[in-house]
């Protein structure tokens, strides 16, 4: 397995060509967002990762809160400095350690959440620093002036956005160069590409990293009716995986896994190929070896022009998947 160092964006950051996000690997509160997670197994997962060239984590401190960042914290101890950090920052926490589901990003909590952040994660600094959501009572240009600092100060290393308009990015931008922004990407989900913000991103030689390449799951063929999910998964609430979608969206996947078949991958592996063909990081998200390991595989399947069109023919560009979150989440998104 060939797993390359890529830059992700213009600003000097080397990261491999596919990362791990680690969001699963912990519950949320009471819950788990995919099903129940096994902490060594999960920690097993960073270290092969890293075994096999893989060495870009994603976590944030809403994941638990805070235990996403204190498992990693556990998986890189000894050798913080062989791996690439991402985490986020926005959605606010309290002294009490609970999510209010506010979003905040004054200069105040950016200096609030950075400090409890480095203390998760047991380091003295994070390679790539995102703000995870908008705050809209809050100018971005008050909120990267204060992660900037972050930059000076040897805190943070780079600065990224996650689900922002292009009108946000440039904003941004013109504050402190961004290096990467983060949006779900996948064949269900290609809004960034219809609202412009990949070739805003282009122009501006800022990185895409892509959450949910295999659509939630969807993509990976192995769920099959809503019973598939663990009765506390977050995915039962979303739009897709409602019956006004769902078994739509089992044909479209029944016809990407025909051409899987003929290629003799499984259908993942073609759905992270066809999201790393156009340039782009995914960072699929397991919290097991075996998974890992598969979803690896496809840094080096090269998808021809054929297959391509094949493909995007099947889930043409504005085909209706079912939006990817609840009405509550998607309001949020910029």
């Amino acid at each position: 397995m060939d797993i390359k160092k890529i830059k992700l964006g213009t600003q000097g950051l080397e990261v491999a060509e596919m990362g791990l996000g680690c969001m699963g690997m912990t519950g949320f509160e009471d819950a788990h967002m995919y099903g129940p997670a096994d902490e060594q197994e999960a920690i097993a997962t960073i270290h092969r990762s890293l075994e096999l060239g893989g060495n870009f984590l994603d976590t944030a401190d809403l994941y638990g809160p805070f235990k996403n960042e204190q498992l990693i914290a556990k998986a890189i101890a000894g050798k913080r400095n062989q791996y690439t950090i991402a985490t986020k920052f926005g959605w606010e926490i309290n002294d009490e350690n609970k999510v209010t589901w506010a979003i905040k990003a004054t200069k105040a909590y950016v200096k609030k959440s950075v400090e409890r952040s480095l203390k998760n994660l047991n380091t003295d600094y994070i390679d790539l620093y995102y703000l995870h959501r908008l705050d809209r009572n809050t100018p971005i240009e008050e909120t990267v002036g204060a992660m900037a600092e972050l930059v000076k100060e040897g805190k943070i290393g780079y600065i990224g956005l996650s689900e922002v308009s292009s009108e946000t990015v440039r904003s941004a931008h013109a504050v402190h160069p961004v290096t990467a922004v983060q949006s779900e990407y996948s064949l269900f989900e290609r809004t960034v590409e219809e609202r412009g913000v990949l070739e805003t991103l282009k122009s501006l030689g800022i990185g895409f990293v892509a959450y949910s390449p295999l659509g939630r799951g969807f993509l990976s063929g192995a769920i099959k009716s809503i019973d598939d999910l663990p009765e506390n998964d977050f995915r039962r609430a979303i739009p897709r995986f409602q019956e006004e979608h769902f078994h739509k969206n089992i044909k479209l996947v029944e016809a990407i896994n025909n051409l899987a078949d003929e290629k003799n991958i499984t259908p993942a592996q073609l759905a992270l190929a066809w999201v790393m063909s156009k340039g782009i990081l995914p960072i699929p998200g397991t919290k097991r070896r075996k998974y890992l390991e598969q979803n690896l595989v496809a840094a080096n399947i090269q998808l021809s022009d054929a297959d391509l069109l094949r493909l995007e023919s099947i889930v043409p560009l504005g085909t209706d998947t079912g939006k990817p979150y609840d009405e509550f989440s998607m309001g949020l998104i910029d």
